[in-house]
């Protein structure tokens, strides 16, 4: 019993050191010289518009955001969330482990492996995609859990899952369906006859039911999202690149992920879990049939590095193995390690131009459009934006007291207005923008007198036509930061706004809605 009992302990010790140096990386591995990205800006700012759907995402991430807001809305919060969401994937990793009765070496291997991985970038920034691998992996492990107990609770807690995911990530849906196919496949093919899976099933739904009846009133603006997403991003995924990042993405613990799909074939005690993987194999294939982003597989990977860490443990247990058992952690660390400077944002724009070579060598230099930058994309994502906030602030400043409150700043996209809301929010009026979810946050529109008009580099604030309908057009400012991504973006404040402005103004965002011109005059 005491055996037992300090067993539990030396595990929970060695677990609650693994999430802490979890939490410990996720700050340190930002560089202080860098914003949040501009992703981030917009679902930190849904939370000023709570609501069951948004054009770009379910509702989950509005509501943590609110909590963040409620909390203080600093750097701090916005962090410790994906954080989280990380640190509990680590501990469900943990406890599949547990469940196929791997020992506390296989618990090592599998955290360490889900540690020091694209974890760490994807819970560096406030997106859905961190809650939505937390949901992939609690899926397997509910329904290892059901199959091994066949226990109907875990079934039912499956089905929860899977609605919350919805509620966080449309993704999670081909999860559904490649775990549906792979069932089916298998000897638990019989759920299908069993009351008990269309409870679950029904749970989901029920959870899952706020999205949907949004999405029948705005007339799934999902389609048309997706539609836009496969048209400017997805045509371009080659499926080369996809198959090469599914490696690149746990390059430290490759060996795991190879022994597992090994061990679903050779090794017997694993013959109960091959739905795990077929589900990986048909959600890989589904991916590739619709040109998928990378990432979009990460959900699949935690339940195969536990499978690996445990049959890995089974093959160096004894004889001469069994001394090498501490090589193959200490190996994926040391793979590891010399991809940090590259892969994370943990040195200064400077300091990345002056080993612009080594970066540009790796490719990683180049951006959507083919060309080399001075900075990795995502990393150029987050810059520039608290300059943008204050030029804006500063041509607000210039507005008569009287006619500040009736000013609209109108963006070219939805990271320019939501970091001047983020970085502004006690200065500024709200941003908008014809772009994303923005599009049903306008204000009242019939009394503007000013606009703070934020464009992108290279476009004129205006076209001639409309010239002639603004009184004043005058550039304040552009951000200078060569290393952002937005470098050259403009603000000009419009003054002097003809009434056909106003119904122009209304007649877009008809547009952009869908829906018929709001306006009658």
């Amino acid at each position: 019993m005491l055996s037992q009992r300090n067993s539990l302990l030396l595990n929970s010790l060695v677990l609650a050191c693994f999430i802490l140096l979890k939490f410990v990386l996720q700050y340190v591995l930002v560089d202080a010289s860098y914003d949040l990205h501009r992703d981030e800006f917009l679902h930190l700012d849904q939370a000023n518009h709570l609501a069951a759907g948004y054009v770009s995402v379910p509702p989950f991430t509005a509501f943590v955001a609110w909590v963040i807001q409620a909390l203080g809305n600093n750097y701090f919060w916005v962090r410790f969330f994906p954080a989280l969401f990380g640190a509990l994937t680590i501990a469900t990793v943990w406890l599949i482990v547990d469940e196929l009765k791997g020992g506390l070496y296989a618990k090592i291997l599998g955290a360490t492996a889900i540690l020091l991985s694209a974890m760490l970038r994807i819970n560096m920034l406030f997106q859905p995609n961190s809650f939505d691998v937390l949901c992939w992996t609690l899926t397997f492990y509910l329904f290892i859990r059901f199959a091994n107990s066949q226990q109907n609770k875990w079934l039912y807690w499956l089905g929860a899952v899977i609605g919350l995911g919805f509620l966080n990530k449309y993704t999670i849906l081909f999860l559904v369906a490649g775990l549906a196919v792979a069932v089916l496949l298998s000897p638990y093919r019989k759920l299908l006859t069993q009351p008990k899976l269309y409870v679950a099933a029904l749970i989901a739904l029920v959870i899952a039911s706020p999205n949907i009846i949004w999405q029948v009133q705005h007339n799934f603006p999902v389609i048309w999202h997706m539609q836009e997403l496969k048209a400017t991003q997805l045509v371009n995924v080659k499926p080369s690149d996809f198959l090469k990042d599914q490696f690149i993405f746990f390059i430290g613990s490759v060996f795991l992920l190879i022994a597992a799909l090994v061990a679903f074939v050779v090794y017997k005690p694993f013959r109960p879990y091959r739905f795990v993987g077929w589900c990986y194999v048909l959600v890989l294939l589904l991916f590739l049939l619709l040109k998928a982003k990378s990432y979009y597989a990460i959900g699949l990977y935690p339940v195969l590095l536990a499978f690996g860490s445990v049959y890995w443990e089974q093959l160096f247990s004894s004889g001469w193995r069994r001394y090498t058992m501490p090589f193959w952690v200490l190996a994926s660390i040391a793979i590891f390690i010399p991809i940090i400077t590259v892969a994370f944002p943990v040195l200064s724009p400077d300091q990345i131009h002056a080993k612009a070579e080594k970066f540009k060598d790796l490719n990683l230099l180049k951006w959507e459009d083919g060309k080399d930058h001075l900075l990795p994309q995502d990393f150029a994502d987050m810059q520039g934006w608290k300059e943008l906030t204050n030029i804006a602030n500063a041509a607000y400043q210039t507005i008569p007291e009287t006619s500040k409150q009736h000013t609209l700043i109108l963006c070219d996209n939805y990271g320019q207005a939501g970091a001047i809301n983020f970085y502004g929010n006690k200065t500024l009026p709200r941003a908008v923008s014809y772009n994303a979810d923005y599009i049903y946050w306008f204000p009242d529109l019939q009394t503007i007198e000013y606009i703070i008009l934020i464009k992108e580099a290279n476009e004129a604030p205006l076209q001639e036509a409309e010239k002639k309908y603004i009184g004043s057009i005058k550039k304040v400012g552009r951000i200078a930061n060569p290393y952002a991504r937005e470098v050259g973006t403009a603000v000009y404040l419009l003054s002097g706004l003809n009434p056909v402005v106003k119904k122009a103004l209304y007649q877009r965002l008809a547009v952009m809605q869908r829906k018929p011109f709001p306006v009658s005059d």
